[in-house]
């Protein structure tokens, strides 16, 4: 079978990583195009894979001034450039890899789902936790019955400091007006997660949070506005240690906007652009914690947290049925489940994989069966019911502005 030959829109973090799986999967996907501003980005995928110098272009309107000239595209532009390819791409009739979230509001969501059905375009959407060996594990658990009807939910998602610091204070996705709520951005995984797993309908929610550390009423007295400004202030945060004398290349890479950035680059980039800035005097305004209650049809409850102070990046969840209680910690990927007949234990220590633990692989093999007919929609996180779940986030948005007002869905 001839590979999926698909255009990469967008060669960033989420692209570069994709593509990937494309070098080690050749029989599978062929990268055929590429758009992408930033030149080194732009190079780099054309080099790596070929594409021919027509092929390569500068942004994604210049992909659909042609004929349909490939299978798919990979939307891996940033949130709030989303909506404009994805509408292209589907009225020239191509199929989707889209990365989350959908688009930033509601409204845009809904849109693409609804015009992906209309013209009979697969879009799956990349929530890439679901796909994780880990997570996969608990939902054949949860299906076979072992602990019950599920009864009640305990979801936490923790953010870790640094991580907070570095994307949402700091990075493309700290201001609203230039991203998407943190509910969104961060958590519509876990809300994707929680309702494949629940496998009911959300019926009410309320929600709480707010932006209570990375802000100037807990900056230092002497800080200076860029760590690189000469701050003597001892930080967890300072960013000559995070980035400069990093030897994580995708920290370094990011503070730049390419790999395999020099120091003299990554030095430059912290003079000058925000990820240089003091971590409590950006411009930043998402939440750094924020809490959703909801309510499910046959009566479960699910509590749901997002916490940016936590000293990892990690899931934890608590999951109690009629038959028992599962839970599990994606460090180190470990579920435990314990009946109500005899309170035995049994633990299960599930491989974690490369790629956001395993989700990135996992993704990709489902996107390809999917366009191949080997997969149903119900069994990838499509346009339509990835939607659906996106409106948990805005809802629960609407919810924590308003107070943590109750919110009937």
């Amino acid at each position: 079978m001839e590979p999926i030959k698909i255009i990469l829109i967008g060669a960033g973090n989420r692209g570069i990583g994709y593509s990937k799986f494309v070098e080690e999967h050749p029989d599978k996907i062929k990268i055929v195009g590429v758009a992408e501003p930033h030149q080194i980005r732009r190079e780099l995928i054309a080099g790596e894979h070929n594409v021919l110098a027509e092929n390569v272009v500068n942004t994604w309107e210049d992909v659909f001034t042609r004929d349909k000239w490939a299978d798919a595209v990979m939307i891996c532009t940033q949130d709030n450039m989303h909506y404009g390819p994805a509408m292209a791409a589907i009225a020239k009739g191509y199929d989707i890899l889209l990365e989350k979230p959908i688009a930033p509001t509601e409204k845009e969501c809904t849109e693409i789902a609804q015009a992906a059905e209309k013209a009979g375009v697969k879009v799956v959407v990349c929530h890439t936790m679901r796909y994780t060996p880990f997570f996969m594990k608990i939902k054949e658990i949860l299906e076979s019955g072992e602990i019950g009807d599920i009864v009640t939910y305990v979801h936490n998602e923790n953010v870790g400091d640094v991580h907070h610091s570095h994307s949402f204070a700091r990075g493309n996705w700290r201001n609203l007006a230039e991203s998407s709520p943190m509910i969104l951005a961060k958590s519509c995984h876990d809300m994707d997660c929680i309702q494949w797993l629940v496998d009911k309908n959300c019926t009410a929610l309320t929600s709480f949070g707010s932006l209570k550390y990375f802000c100037k009423d807990y900056c230092p007295p002497n800080a200076l506005a860029r760590c690189t400004d000469g701050c003597t202030v001892e930080c967890s945060y300072d960013a000559r240690k995070l980035y400069l004398e990093s030897d994580s290349e995708w920290f370094r890479g990011t503070a730049v906007g390419h790999p395999n950035a020099t120091d003299e680059e990554v030095l430059e980039a912290l003079k000058t652009g925000p990820y240089g800035k003091c971590v409590y005097q950006t411009d930043n305004d998402v939440v750094d914690h924020q809490v959703v209650n909801m309510q499910f049809e046959d009566g479960v409850t699910v509590m749901f947290s997002m916490a940016s102070l936590t000293p990892d990046t990690s899931r934890s969840l608590k999951i109690m049925g009629t038959k028992g209680e599962l839970k599990a910690h994606t460090g180190p990927h470990s579920i435990k489940i314990t009946n109500f007949k005899d309170y035995t234990e049994r633990e299960i220590i599930v491989e974690a994989g490369d790629g956001h633990s395993g989700g990135d692989v996992g993704i990709m093999h489902s996107f390809v069966k999917y366009l191949r007919g080997e997969l149903p929609a119900c069994k990838v996180s499509e346009a339509g019911i990835s939607a659906k779940n996106h409106r948990l986030c805005f809802k629960a948005e609407e919810s924590r502005v308003n107070g943590g007002a109750l919110v009937k869905l």
